[in-house]
Protein backbone atom coordinates (compact mmCIF):
# COMPACT_ATOMS: atom_id res chain seq x y z
CA UNK A 1 0.00 0.00 0.00
CA UNK A 2 1.25 3.28 -1.00
CA UNK A 3 0.92 7.31 0.23
CA UNK A 4 0.15 9.50 -2.20
CA UNK A 5 1.40 13.47 -2.05
CA UNK A 6 1.22 16.10 -3.35
CA UNK A 7 2.52 17.39 -6.21
CA UNK A 8 1.64 13.88 -7.76
CA UNK A 9 -1.36 13.66 -5.86
CA UNK A 10 -2.98 16.50 -8.10
CA UNK A 11 -3.03 14.52 -11.06
CA UNK A 12 -5.02 11.27 -9.13
CA UNK A 13 -7.24 14.48 -8.53
CA UNK A 14 -7.00 15.45 -12.51
CA UNK A 15 -7.65 12.10 -13.55
CA UNK A 16 -10.26 10.82 -11.44
CA UNK A 17 -12.04 14.71 -12.42
CA UNK A 18 -11.76 13.89 -16.16
CA UNK A 19 -13.20 10.59 -15.95
CA UNK A 20 -16.25 12.65 -13.60
CA UNK A 21 -16.52 14.82 -16.52
CA UNK A 22 -17.28 12.17 -19.07
CA UNK A 23 -19.27 9.88 -17.01
CA UNK A 24 -21.82 13.30 -16.19
CA UNK A 25 -21.81 13.64 -19.92
CA UNK A 26 -23.02 10.37 -20.30
CA UNK A 27 -26.27 10.71 -17.58
CA UNK A 28 -24.09 8.52 -14.82
CA UNK A 29 -24.55 9.84 -11.56
CA UNK A 30 -22.02 9.24 -8.65
CA UNK A 31 -22.33 6.29 -6.33
CA UNK A 32 -20.50 5.45 -3.19
CA UNK A 33 -20.77 2.13 -1.66
CA UNK A 34 -19.04 1.37 1.95
CA UNK A 35 -16.15 -0.23 1.71
CA UNK A 36 -17.06 -3.18 4.32
CA UNK A 37 -19.13 -5.60 2.73
CA UNK A 38 -20.56 -9.03 3.76
CA UNK A 39 -17.97 -11.80 2.59
CA UNK A 40 -21.17 -13.83 1.24
CA UNK A 41 -21.68 -10.76 -1.11
CA UNK A 42 -18.10 -11.91 -3.00
CA UNK A 43 -18.58 -15.43 -2.55
CA UNK A 44 -21.84 -16.07 -3.72
CA UNK A 45 -21.04 -14.50 -7.43
CA UNK A 46 -16.68 -15.78 -7.72
CA UNK A 47 -16.27 -18.45 -5.06
CA UNK A 48 -14.07 -20.38 -7.54
CA UNK A 49 -11.81 -16.91 -8.68
CA UNK A 50 -8.30 -16.06 -7.57
CA UNK A 51 -9.87 -12.91 -6.27
CA UNK A 52 -12.02 -14.53 -3.57
CA UNK A 53 -10.12 -17.71 -3.01
CA UNK A 54 -6.73 -15.91 -2.41
CA UNK A 55 -7.12 -12.11 -2.45
CA UNK A 56 -10.00 -11.05 -0.25
CA UNK A 57 -9.16 -9.25 2.96
CA UNK A 58 -11.71 -11.08 5.03
CA UNK A 59 -12.14 -10.99 9.24
CA UNK A 60 -14.85 -11.49 11.61
CA UNK A 61 -16.00 -8.61 13.48
CA UNK A 62 -16.65 -8.25 17.11
CA UNK A 63 -20.51 -9.03 17.16
CA UNK A 64 -19.21 -11.95 14.93
CA UNK A 65 -20.18 -11.06 11.10
CA UNK A 66 -18.33 -12.05 8.49
CA UNK A 67 -17.06 -9.33 6.56
CA UNK A 68 -14.57 -8.42 3.71
CA UNK A 69 -12.52 -4.97 2.41
CA UNK A 70 -14.05 -4.67 -1.41
CA UNK A 71 -12.44 -6.27 -3.82
CA UNK A 72 -13.94 -5.16 -6.75
CA UNK A 73 -16.72 -2.54 -7.84
CA UNK A 74 -19.47 -4.02 -9.59
CA UNK A 75 -20.79 -6.43 -6.69
CA UNK A 76 -21.49 -3.77 -4.57
CA UNK A 77 -22.90 -1.49 -6.93
CA UNK A 78 -25.39 -4.48 -7.76
CA UNK A 79 -25.80 -5.07 -4.10
CA UNK A 80 -26.75 -1.25 -3.62
CA UNK A 81 -29.01 -1.45 -6.51
CA UNK A 82 -31.19 -4.56 -5.33
CA UNK A 83 -31.08 -2.93 -1.85
CA UNK A 84 -32.65 0.42 -2.94
CA UNK A 85 -34.13 -0.30 -6.13
CA UNK A 86 -33.29 3.33 -8.01
CA UNK A 87 -35.18 3.77 -11.63
CA UNK A 88 -33.69 1.80 -14.18
CA UNK A 89 -32.04 2.21 -16.35
CA UNK A 90 -29.60 3.06 -13.70
CA UNK A 91 -26.40 4.34 -14.59
CA UNK A 92 -23.71 5.32 -11.90
CA UNK A 93 -20.32 5.64 -12.05
CA UNK A 94 -17.97 5.84 -8.79
CA UNK A 95 -14.28 6.10 -7.63
CA UNK A 96 -13.06 3.76 -5.19
CA UNK A 97 -10.25 1.89 -3.32
CA UNK A 98 -10.38 -2.07 -3.56
CA UNK A 99 -8.24 -4.14 -1.33
CA UNK A 100 -6.75 -7.02 -2.73
CA UNK A 101 -3.38 -9.63 -1.06
CA UNK A 102 -1.93 -10.07 -4.08
CA UNK A 103 1.62 -9.97 -5.08
CA UNK A 104 2.34 -6.06 -5.17
CA UNK A 105 3.48 -5.08 -9.05
CA UNK A 106 3.85 -1.74 -11.19
CA UNK A 107 0.54 -0.19 -11.23
CA UNK A 108 -1.04 -2.42 -8.63
CA UNK A 109 -1.11 -2.36 -5.18
CA UNK A 110 -2.84 -4.43 -2.15
CA UNK A 111 -4.88 -0.71 -2.03
CA UNK A 112 -5.62 0.38 -5.16
CA UNK A 113 -8.04 2.72 -6.64
CA UNK A 114 -10.68 2.30 -9.71
CA UNK A 115 -12.49 4.47 -11.30
CA UNK A 116 -15.48 2.68 -12.94
CA UNK A 117 -19.38 3.03 -14.79
CA UNK A 118 -22.25 0.44 -14.26
CA UNK A 119 -25.24 0.31 -16.19
CA UNK A 120 -28.42 -2.33 -14.79
CA UNK A 121 -31.45 -2.18 -15.97
CA UNK A 122 -31.00 -2.93 -19.71
CA UNK A 123 -29.73 -5.98 -22.11
CA UNK A 124 -29.89 -3.20 -25.23
CA UNK A 125 -26.20 -3.97 -26.91
CA UNK A 126 -26.28 -0.65 -27.68
CA UNK A 127 -25.52 0.21 -23.85
CA UNK A 128 -22.86 -2.05 -24.34
CA UNK A 129 -21.36 0.21 -26.58
CA UNK A 130 -21.97 3.59 -24.69
CA UNK A 131 -19.92 1.81 -21.89
CA UNK A 132 -17.07 1.16 -24.18
CA UNK A 133 -16.84 4.47 -25.96
CA UNK A 134 -17.26 5.74 -22.44
CA UNK A 135 -13.81 4.52 -20.68
CA UNK A 136 -12.24 4.82 -24.67
CA UNK A 137 -13.15 8.44 -24.88
CA UNK A 138 -11.68 8.90 -21.21
CA UNK A 139 -8.96 6.98 -22.47
CA UNK A 140 -8.56 9.89 -25.39
CA UNK A 141 -8.98 12.80 -23.40
CA UNK A 142 -6.49 11.70 -20.89
CA UNK A 143 -3.92 11.73 -23.93
CA UNK A 144 -3.41 8.15 -24.11
CA UNK A 145 -2.67 6.96 -27.83
CA UNK A 146 -1.72 3.51 -27.77
CA UNK A 147 -4.75 1.67 -26.12
CA UNK A 148 -5.78 -1.63 -27.88
CA UNK A 149 -9.42 -2.81 -27.32
CA UNK A 150 -9.89 -6.77 -27.22
CA UNK A 151 -13.67 -7.62 -27.46
CA UNK A 152 -15.33 -11.05 -26.55
CA UNK A 153 -18.55 -12.88 -25.97
CA UNK A 154 -19.00 -15.50 -23.16
CA UNK A 155 -22.50 -16.55 -24.12
CA UNK A 156 -25.36 -16.44 -21.61
CA UNK A 157 -27.08 -19.37 -19.54
CA UNK A 158 -28.40 -21.14 -22.68
CA UNK A 159 -25.38 -21.77 -24.75
CA UNK A 160 -22.98 -21.59 -22.26
CA UNK A 161 -23.58 -25.06 -20.55
CA UNK A 162 -23.21 -27.09 -23.39
CA UNK A 163 -19.39 -25.08 -24.28
CA UNK A 164 -18.71 -25.65 -20.44
CA UNK A 165 -18.78 -29.31 -20.97
CA UNK A 166 -17.62 -28.97 -24.10
CA UNK A 167 -14.31 -27.33 -22.56
CA UNK A 168 -14.23 -29.28 -20.01
CA UNK A 169 -14.17 -32.96 -22.39
CA UNK A 170 -10.89 -31.03 -23.79
CA UNK A 171 -9.28 -29.94 -20.65
CA UNK A 172 -9.37 -33.64 -19.40
CA UNK A 173 -7.29 -34.97 -22.40
CA UNK A 174 -4.61 -32.59 -21.48
CA UNK A 175 -4.84 -32.56 -17.54
CA UNK A 176 -1.35 -33.69 -17.21
CA UNK A 177 -0.52 -30.65 -19.85
CA UNK A 178 -1.88 -27.78 -16.63
CA UNK A 179 0.09 -25.83 -14.47
CA UNK A 180 0.24 -27.01 -10.91
CA UNK A 181 -3.00 -24.97 -9.72
CA UNK A 182 -5.51 -26.07 -12.52
CA UNK A 183 -4.40 -29.67 -12.71
CA UNK A 184 -6.69 -30.91 -10.15
CA UNK A 185 -9.53 -27.94 -10.44
CA UNK A 186 -10.23 -27.33 -13.82
CA UNK A 187 -13.39 -28.29 -13.91
CA UNK A 188 -14.56 -26.67 -11.21
CA UNK A 189 -13.90 -23.57 -13.67
CA UNK A 190 -12.58 -24.27 -16.97
CA UNK A 191 -12.86 -20.72 -18.45
CA UNK A 192 -10.26 -19.69 -15.58
CA UNK A 193 -7.58 -22.22 -17.79
CA UNK A 194 -8.18 -20.01 -20.75
CA UNK A 195 -7.14 -16.95 -18.58
CA UNK A 196 -4.36 -18.46 -16.81
CA UNK A 197 -1.31 -16.67 -17.95
CA UNK A 198 1.64 -19.58 -16.96
CA UNK A 199 2.72 -21.24 -19.99
CA UNK A 200 2.12 -24.89 -19.27
CA UNK A 201 -1.76 -23.44 -19.43
CA UNK A 202 -1.41 -21.46 -22.23
CA UNK A 203 0.49 -23.90 -24.50
CA UNK A 204 -1.95 -26.55 -23.64
CA UNK A 205 -4.84 -24.51 -24.32
CA UNK A 206 -3.95 -23.17 -27.49
CA UNK A 207 -6.26 -25.85 -29.99
CA UNK A 208 -9.33 -24.95 -27.55
CA UNK A 209 -12.80 -24.64 -28.69
CA UNK A 210 -14.19 -20.99 -28.25
CA UNK A 211 -17.11 -19.91 -26.59
CA UNK A 212 -17.48 -17.44 -29.58
CA UNK A 213 -18.22 -20.17 -32.03
CA UNK A 214 -20.48 -22.03 -30.09
CA UNK A 215 -22.88 -18.94 -29.41
CA UNK A 216 -26.77 -19.23 -29.46
CA UNK A 217 -28.60 -17.09 -32.06
CA UNK A 218 -29.41 -14.44 -29.38
CA UNK A 219 -26.20 -14.27 -28.53
CA UNK A 220 -24.97 -14.04 -31.58
CA UNK A 221 -27.26 -11.35 -32.61
CA UNK A 222 -26.43 -9.07 -29.50
CA UNK A 223 -22.37 -9.70 -30.59
CA UNK A 224 -22.86 -8.48 -33.80
CA UNK A 225 -24.95 -5.54 -32.74
CA UNK A 226 -22.08 -4.73 -30.48
CA UNK A 227 -19.51 -4.88 -33.21
CA UNK A 228 -21.11 -2.75 -35.48
CA UNK A 229 -21.51 -0.04 -32.98
CA UNK A 230 -18.12 -0.04 -32.08
CA UNK A 231 -17.36 0.24 -35.87
CA UNK A 232 -19.90 3.00 -36.61
CA UNK A 233 -18.19 5.39 -33.86
CA UNK A 234 -14.77 4.77 -34.82
CA UNK A 235 -13.54 2.16 -31.89
CA UNK A 236 -11.10 -0.21 -33.32
CA UNK A 237 -10.77 -3.30 -31.32
CA UNK A 238 -9.90 -7.16 -31.27
CA UNK A 239 -11.70 -10.41 -31.22
CA UNK A 240 -9.92 -12.18 -28.63
CA UNK A 241 -11.59 -15.42 -27.73
CA UNK A 242 -9.95 -16.07 -25.16
CA UNK A 243 -10.29 -13.06 -22.97
CA UNK A 244 -12.86 -14.39 -19.97
CA UNK A 245 -12.14 -12.01 -17.08
CA UNK A 246 -11.31 -12.71 -13.74
CA UNK A 247 -14.47 -12.75 -11.68
CA UNK A 248 -17.37 -15.45 -12.65
CA UNK A 249 -20.55 -13.49 -13.42
CA UNK A 250 -19.80 -12.39 -16.75
CA UNK A 251 -21.93 -12.62 -19.83
CA UNK A 252 -21.96 -11.74 -23.11
CA UNK A 253 -19.55 -8.42 -23.87
CA UNK A 254 -16.46 -8.80 -22.17
CA UNK A 255 -13.83 -6.64 -23.02
CA UNK A 256 -10.61 -5.20 -21.81
CA UNK A 257 -8.39 -2.47 -22.78
CA UNK A 258 -4.50 -2.43 -23.03
CA UNK A 259 -1.48 0.24 -22.97
CA UNK A 260 0.72 -0.55 -26.11
CA UNK A 261 3.21 1.26 -23.92
CA UNK A 262 3.55 -0.91 -21.17
CA UNK A 263 5.68 -3.78 -21.29
CA UNK A 264 4.40 -7.03 -20.00
CA UNK A 265 7.88 -7.82 -18.08
CA UNK A 266 7.47 -4.43 -16.11
CA UNK A 267 3.58 -4.42 -15.53
CA UNK A 268 0.51 -6.06 -16.42
CA UNK A 269 -0.40 -3.93 -19.72
CA UNK A 270 -4.35 -4.13 -18.60
CA UNK A 271 -5.55 -0.84 -17.98
CA UNK A 272 -9.43 -1.23 -17.64
CA UNK A 273 -12.12 -3.97 -18.62
CA UNK A 274 -15.23 -5.21 -17.94
CA UNK A 275 -18.61 -6.72 -19.47
CA UNK A 276 -22.05 -7.99 -19.55
CA UNK A 277 -23.41 -9.54 -16.37
CA UNK A 278 -26.84 -10.47 -16.57
CA UNK A 279 -27.01 -13.07 -14.23
CA UNK A 280 -25.58 -11.23 -11.27
CA UNK A 281 -28.33 -9.63 -9.75
CA UNK A 282 -30.15 -13.71 -10.19
CA UNK A 283 -26.96 -14.76 -7.75
CA UNK A 284 -27.62 -12.03 -5.49
CA UNK A 285 -30.73 -12.96 -4.85
CA UNK A 286 -33.22 -10.62 -6.56
CA UNK A 287 -34.87 -10.71 -9.85
CA UNK A 288 -33.12 -11.13 -12.93
CA UNK A 289 -31.48 -7.85 -13.58
CA UNK A 290 -29.77 -7.46 -16.64
CA UNK A 291 -26.06 -4.83 -16.47
CA UNK A 292 -22.96 -3.79 -18.07
CA UNK A 293 -20.13 -1.65 -16.54
CA UNK A 294 -16.73 -1.88 -15.91
CA UNK A 295 -13.50 -0.70 -13.54
CA UNK A 296 -9.84 0.87 -14.60
CA UNK A 297 -7.19 1.35 -12.32
CA UNK A 298 -6.18 4.29 -11.32
CA UNK A 299 -2.48 3.76 -10.54
CA UNK A 300 -2.13 1.61 -14.02
CA UNK A 301 -3.65 4.60 -15.96
CA UNK A 302 -1.12 6.87 -15.05
CA UNK A 303 1.65 4.34 -14.92
CA UNK A 304 0.44 4.11 -19.02
CA UNK A 305 0.54 8.47 -18.50
CA UNK A 306 4.08 7.96 -17.38
CA UNK A 307 5.13 5.57 -20.47
CA UNK A 308 3.25 7.91 -23.15
CA UNK A 309 4.52 11.38 -21.22
CA UNK A 310 0.92 12.65 -20.68
CA UNK A 311 -0.74 13.97 -17.70
CA UNK A 312 2.43 15.12 -15.43
CA UNK A 313 2.39 15.73 -11.91
CA UNK A 314 1.62 19.47 -11.77
CA UNK A 315 4.87 21.40 -10.26
CA UNK A 316 3.22 23.25 -8.17
CA UNK A 317 -0.31 21.57 -6.48
CA UNK A 318 -2.31 23.56 -5.28
CA UNK A 319 -2.05 25.91 -7.99
CA UNK A 320 -1.70 29.40 -6.69
CA UNK A 321 -2.66 32.65 -8.14
CA UNK A 322 -1.13 35.00 -5.50
CA UNK A 323 1.44 34.95 -2.47
CA UNK A 324 1.06 37.37 0.08
CA UNK A 325 4.41 38.75 1.54
CA UNK A 326 4.12 40.74 4.61
CA UNK A 327 6.21 42.44 6.63
CA UNK A 328 4.08 44.99 8.79
CA UNK A 329 3.59 41.89 11.71
CA UNK A 330 1.09 39.49 9.82
CA UNK A 331 -2.06 40.94 10.29
CA UNK A 332 -2.29 42.41 6.36
CA UNK A 333 -1.22 39.28 5.09
CA UNK A 334 -4.10 37.38 6.99
CA UNK A 335 -6.99 39.58 5.98
CA UNK A 336 -5.89 40.04 2.50
CA UNK A 337 -5.62 36.52 1.82
CA UNK A 338 -8.94 35.68 3.20
CA UNK A 339 -10.53 38.52 1.10
CA UNK A 340 -8.56 37.42 -2.47
CA UNK A 341 -10.02 33.31 -1.36
CA UNK A 342 -13.56 35.35 -1.01
CA UNK A 343 -13.27 36.30 -4.33
CA UNK A 344 -12.00 33.03 -5.57
CA UNK A 345 -9.03 33.77 -5.87
CA UNK A 346 -6.33 30.97 -4.97
CA UNK A 347 -4.25 32.50 -2.41
CA UNK A 348 -1.26 31.70 0.95
CA UNK A 349 1.15 33.84 2.43
CA UNK A 350 4.10 32.69 4.75
CA UNK A 351 4.23 32.05 8.26
CA UNK A 352 6.46 32.44 11.46
CA UNK A 353 7.17 36.30 10.53
CA UNK A 354 9.60 35.77 8.28
CA UNK A 355 12.35 38.02 6.55
CA UNK A 356 11.04 40.00 3.26
CA UNK A 357 13.83 37.79 1.33
CA UNK A 358 12.88 34.19 3.03
CA UNK A 359 8.86 34.80 1.72
CA UNK A 360 9.98 35.82 -1.32
CA UNK A 361 11.42 32.69 -2.00
CA UNK A 362 8.72 30.58 -0.83
CA UNK A 363 6.43 33.21 -3.19
CA UNK A 364 8.49 31.75 -5.98
CA UNK A 365 8.63 28.13 -4.64
CA UNK A 366 4.66 28.21 -5.08
CA UNK A 367 4.26 28.84 -8.36
CA UNK A 368 2.11 31.54 -7.69
CA UNK A 369 1.51 34.23 -10.67
CA UNK A 370 1.51 37.03 -8.77
CA UNK A 371 2.91 38.13 -5.14
CA UNK A 372 1.73 40.75 -3.20
CA UNK A 373 4.05 42.72 -1.37
CA UNK A 374 2.97 44.67 1.85
CA UNK A 375 5.70 47.01 3.58
CA UNK A 376 5.15 49.82 5.87
CA UNK A 377 5.55 52.26 2.94
CA UNK A 378 3.19 50.39 0.32
CA UNK A 379 1.54 47.69 -0.97
CA UNK A 380 2.73 46.28 -4.66
CA UNK A 381 1.78 43.49 -6.78
CA UNK A 382 4.58 41.91 -8.46
CA UNK A 383 4.79 39.21 -11.55
CA UNK A 384 6.82 36.12 -10.28
CA UNK A 385 6.43 34.30 -13.52
CA UNK A 386 8.21 37.00 -16.24
CA UNK A 387 10.06 40.51 -15.76
CA UNK A 388 7.87 43.63 -15.16
CA UNK A 389 7.98 46.65 -12.86
CA UNK A 390 5.78 46.40 -9.33
CA UNK A 391 1.94 47.60 -9.14
CA UNK A 392 1.55 49.98 -6.28
CA UNK A 393 -2.22 48.64 -4.76
CA UNK A 394 -4.39 50.52 -2.52
CA UNK A 395 -4.19 48.84 1.15
CA UNK A 396 -7.78 48.63 1.02
CA UNK A 397 -9.14 45.11 0.51
CA UNK A 398 -11.93 45.53 -1.83
CA UNK A 399 -10.03 47.70 -4.11
CA UNK A 400 -6.75 45.15 -3.94
CA UNK A 401 -8.91 42.65 -5.28
CA UNK A 402 -10.37 44.29 -7.79
CA UNK A 403 -7.10 45.24 -9.28
CA UNK A 404 -6.13 41.57 -8.70
CA UNK A 405 -8.70 40.29 -10.45
CA UNK A 406 -8.16 42.43 -13.30
CA UNK A 407 -4.05 41.31 -13.78
CA UNK A 408 -5.71 37.67 -13.64
CA UNK A 409 -7.66 38.27 -16.38
CA UNK A 410 -5.63 39.50 -18.57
Amino acid sequence: MADVLSPESGRFAALVARFAEHAHRAGYGLVITPVVEDYGLFTRVGESTDIVRKEMYDFETKGGDHVALRPEGTAPVMRAYLEHRPTTPWKAWYVAPNFRYEQPQAGRYRLHHQVGAEAIGSDDPDLDVEVIALIARFYEDVGLRTTRLRLNSLGDATCRPAYREQLIAFLRERSDQLCGEHKERFEDNPLRVLDCKKLPCIEATKEAPHQVDALCVPCTEHFARVKDGLDALGIAYTLQPRLVRGLDYYTRTTFEFESGALQESQAQVAIGGGGRYDGLAAALGGSPTPGIGFGAGVERILLACDAEGVLPAPEHHPQLDVFVIDTTGGDAARDTVDALRRAGIAADRSFDDRSFKAQMKQALRSGARYAVTIEEERTELRTLIEKGEPEVLDRDPSTLVEHVRKRLSE
